[in-house]
């Protein structure tokens, strides 16, 4: 039977005293040699020290020279929880020096590191000597892993959780490939060191074949800055991120600087900054910089699809009954037909909103208030001659072709209260005030200050009935039916805010349809509504709205495409169905012989291996909108998991006025336990006065191991038998 001895202070033996300290040996046989000079420990040794534990077959300790023979097999677990094993060693007493042959290190259950010789120094290095490193598995029958680092030395430094390479071969299946006479690497402990990331290759149609290769560096614990230069046979490169995390927020800042062969300009530039901030008395505050040198950049090297920029800061406060709003945006336009034209645009605008929600205890129901002050400037001060031809080009009309800067105070209440009887029916009163206030300047066909009042009233009528099916499904159906009345006293003020109009299932019953204030839906008008959902007992839902406006007069005040043009709306159809992994959601507009005016439909796939999504949306031109031609648009986006390392991808998307691909890309990944390669190719087939169509090559691999967040898809070994 194993007996086991716990060594202290009190022992009465002198060297058992000196190897106690601190420190508990467990073994089957313990003896002491030379008059009392050498303990000797025998048979499953174990010594559990500050943290760290050692397991071995025979240790003896000599008093005279403070040292642990120790032979093997030889392991130590470091309190961190790397690995340490051996054919044996010679160690001090707190095994913070010595000497371990044939050693292999196993750091964070990733990193291995072999070598003939290990020496301890200080309890903070290990030093190893003619050493291999790798992440990899090695199966029975695999001499050598999938890629390994060979080198003369190999240095951890665990208080800075560093591995340093000297003479150092990085070999792919025992090949050589690349030589390093220095190499720094954090080890998988470490999330956040300065230095090298992997490279990346990229090839384009536009700057040809280039190389990316990132440094990162730390900033302290709460910033960092990446700096990428990119050079190609077309382009120098310098891309940079900086971010830093505040008590009160976070900052990221993004940017570019080129030179290349695609323009005349001496250095294009790009910085896109996005700002989000915690201040006092529960305000927040978002900031967003976009800027660019040129219209082309951001396309051609891929930085972002944007192509109308915003530039602004807003303060914002959201309580249960309060909300408060101040924000200021400057908009740039990087399209073809509207640069030219941006001084005919809105650019500039500024907003403040005050509004606050209360519970009248006299009347009942609930009572909202808003207060806001909204204004926007044009960069024209009058309309010359190559303006307006500009705003031609770009389909913008003459009416709209202005200098206008308008500044407009609102104020708006709204009360509504609910009835519920006693079969379930609810009905409810809605009434509403809003009173505008225009200041206008630069625009002859507009006095300089107008006002209009919009009074509102509606009564609405819902009866929603439930039932449980016998299977365990719950549907619900909700009847609706609204009639309201809407009319505008005072002058006509021009429409800046309220120009583009969605029709859906959000606004079905809302007092005004138009997004802003410039324009209220105005007359008599009954609104009718249904609605259904279902539940399944396996998870599966289904659901289902449909509506549609009846007005008394038609006042035109709606374009084609909005789906409420006329004496009556067109149908409005919206519906998804979610069964399984399978989600499918529509929502359509069209009139009474089934011609439509807009449709959107999304299908999405989310299975184990294989996931998809694809959308078509299809809208009817309307010249009022800034579209002579139909919209037809397909999008699709797949990836199917090969097995547990492969992943390939498409994405794509068609025009079908055109009946061309607009874009198009593959991707092929493989991911392991000590490996990531990322492969993509990418088309864009449009082109314009700003980019050419291009095709995009990308290659990206990374050594998992190296400062990563655990182990994934480890390699499974196969057996033969």
């Amino acid at each position: 039977m194993r007996r086991a001895l716990t060594l202290t202070l009190l022992l009465i033996f002198w060297p058992l005293t000196a190897l106690a300290q601190m420190a508990t040996l467990v073994a089957d046989n313990v003896s002491i040699d030379d008059g009392g000079a050498q303990v000797v420990a025998t048979g499953n040794v174990e010594i559990l020290y500050d943290g760290q534990r050692l397991l071995a077959s025979k240790i003896i300790y000599t008093s005279s020279t403070d040292e642990l023979e120790i032979s093997g097999p030889v392991t130590i677990v470091e309190a961190s929880g790397a690995v340490l094993t051996g054919d044996s060693a010679v160690l001090s007493r707190n095994m913070e020096r010595g000497i371990i042959k044939g050693a292999r290190f196993l750091l964070d259950g990733q990193m291995q590191v072999a070598a003939e010789e290990m020496n301890r120094v200080d309890g903070r290095y290990n030093q190893l000597y003619k050493a291999v490193a790798s992440s990899c598995r090695i199966c029975a029958g695999s001499t050598v892993p999938l890629w390994q680092i060979r080198a003369r030395r190999v240095v951890h430094d665990q208080q800075e959780r560093q591995l340093y390479f000297n003479d150092a071969w990085f070999e792919v299946g025992g090949v050589p490939i690349m030589y390093f006479p220095y190499l720094r690497l954090p080890d998988p402990t470490l999330k956040r060191a300065t230095g090298f990331l992997m490279p990346q290759i990229k090839t384009s149609s536009t700057l040809g074949i280039g190389l990316k290769n990132p440094y990162f560096i730390t900033l302290g614990d709460h910033a960092d800055l990446l700096l990428t230069p990119y050079l190609s046979a077309k382009t120098r490169t310098l891309e940079a991120r900086f971010r830093r995390a505040f008590s009160f927020g976070t900052l990221e800042v993004n940017g570019a600087a080129s030179i290349d062969d695609l323009t005349t300009d001496p250095v294009r530039t790009y910085m896109f900054a996005e700002g989000r901030f915690n201040l006092p008395r529960d305000f927040d505050m978002n900031v967003d910089l976009q800027l660019v040198s040129d219209n082309a950049y951001l396309l051609a090297y891929d930085y972002s699809d944007e192509d109308r920029l915003s530039n602004g800061v807003e303060v914002t406060r959201t309580k249960r009954n309060e909300y408060i709003s101040v924000g200021f945006q400057k908009l740039h336009s990087l399209r073809a037909d509207e640069a030219a034209a941006e001084d005919a645009l809105a650019t500039l605008l500024g907003r403040a909103t005050y509004e606050r929600r209360v519970k009248p205890g006299l009347i009942g129901g609930e009572a909202r208030f808003v207060f806001d002050l909204e204004g926007h400037q044009r960069g024209a001060e009058t309309v010359s001659a190559a303006l307006s031809a500009a705003c031609t080009t770009a389909g913008i009309a003459a009416t709209d072709c202005v200098a206008r800067d308008v500044i407009r105070a609102g104020a708006e209440a709204n009360w509504r209260r609910d009835w519920t009887f006693g079969n379930g029916m609810i009905a409810a009163v809605e009434g509403q005030l809003a009173a505008d206030f225009y200041w206008i300047d630069q625009d002859p066909s507009y006095a300089s200050s107008l006002s209009h009042f919009t009074p509102t009233a509606a009564v609405e009528l819902r009866w929603p009935m439930s039932r449980v099916a016998a299977n365990g499904a719950t549907d619900v159906l909700e009847p609706v039916v609204q009639l309201a009345w809407t009319d505008t006293l005072g002058a006509d003020v021009p429409n800046e805010d309220s120009r583009l109009v969605d029709f859906d299932e959000g606004n079905l019953l809302n007092l005004s349809r138009f997004p802003g204030s410039d324009q209220y839906e105005r007359g008599w008008r009954t609104t009718v509504g249904l609605s259904w959902t279902r539940l399944a007992p396996g998870g599966n839902e289904y659901s289902a709205t449909v509506g549609k406006v009846f007005r008394l007069n038609d006042l035109g005040q709606f374009t084609r495409a909005s789906g409420l043009d006329g004496g009556s709306s067109d149908w409005l159809v919206a519906g998804q169905v979610k069964v399984n992994r399978l989600t499918l959601t529509n929502r359509s507009l069209f009139d009474d012989s089934f011609s439509f005016s807009k449709s959107e439909t999304q299908l999405n796939w989310a299975g184990e291996r294989f996931s998809a999504m694809g959308s078509y949306i299809w809208v009817v031109d309307d010249p009022a909108e800034g579209r002579t031609g139909d919209t037809s648009e397909l999008n699709f986006d797949a990836s199917y998991k090969m097995n547990r390392y492969w992943i390939a991808s498409v994405n794509g998307s068609y025009d079908g006025n055109t009946n061309k691909a607009t874009s198009a890309g593959l991707g092929l990944e493989y991911n392991n336990e000590c490996l990531n390669v990322d492969l993509s190719l990418s088309r864009r087939f449009t082109s314009s006065t700003n980019v050419a169509a291009t095709t995009d090559f990308g290659l990206q691999v990374s050594l998992n191991g190296f400062g990563q967040d655990g182990r994934a898809n480890d390699r499974e070994c196969r057996t033969n038998g």
